[in-house]
């Protein structure tokens, strides 16, 4: 299936090829290739707004994640028609990553590529406010990036390490 990526801001260039690829590489790691994903690179702006809404908290923030479905930590979807082969929508804050990577040094592409990867495990139900949530959110991001690195030869880690 498909990775709709959009590019809703314009501060900050965004190499959509290459995150789209690692999303395809993620989903397919985490066993989800035949579900669609929608991915939003979003402005400041637009995270505080849906940060706003929907977690009560109005500022900026790094990834938001919109199920299509409810299922359990680490249970796939099933889907009872077509239309049902989706995943849901993931929005990237990547003026926020941005600002984040340009005071501690690290690289864009892979802290929005951990990102991404840390909005899909919540796509499928992963979440991380208890520390055994956090522990089994953090296992799984740690495997599906393993994965990706394989496959790619980079050393990407979830960014949560020091969560809990």
């Amino acid at each position: 299936m498909s990775v709709a990526l959009r590019n809703a801001q314009c501060a900050v260039p965004v190499r959509r090829a290459l995150l789209r690829r690692a999303v395809c590489a993620l989903r397919a790691a985490l066993g989800a290739s035949r579900f669609d994903v929608g991915l939003v690179c979003a402005s400041n702006a637009l995270m505080q707004r849906l940060n706003g809404v929907y977690r009560h908290c109005s500022e900026p923030t790094d990834v938001l994640s919109f199920p299509f479905h409810q299922v359990p930590a680490g249970e796939l979807p099933r889907p009872r028609c077509r239309d049902e082969y989706n995943l849901g929508d993931i929005f990237l804050g990547v003026e926020y990553i941005h600002q984040q990577c340009s005071e501690t040094g690290e690289n864009f592409d892979d802290v929005l590529t951990v990102t991404a990867a840390h909005g899909l495990c919540h796509l499928l139900g992963y979440r991380h406010d208890t520390k055994p949530e956090w522990e089994q959110m953090y296992q799984k991001e740690a495997q599906i990036l393993e994965e990706l690195n394989r496959l790619t030869g980079s050393r990407l880690r979830p960014l949560t390490a020091g969560l809990f």
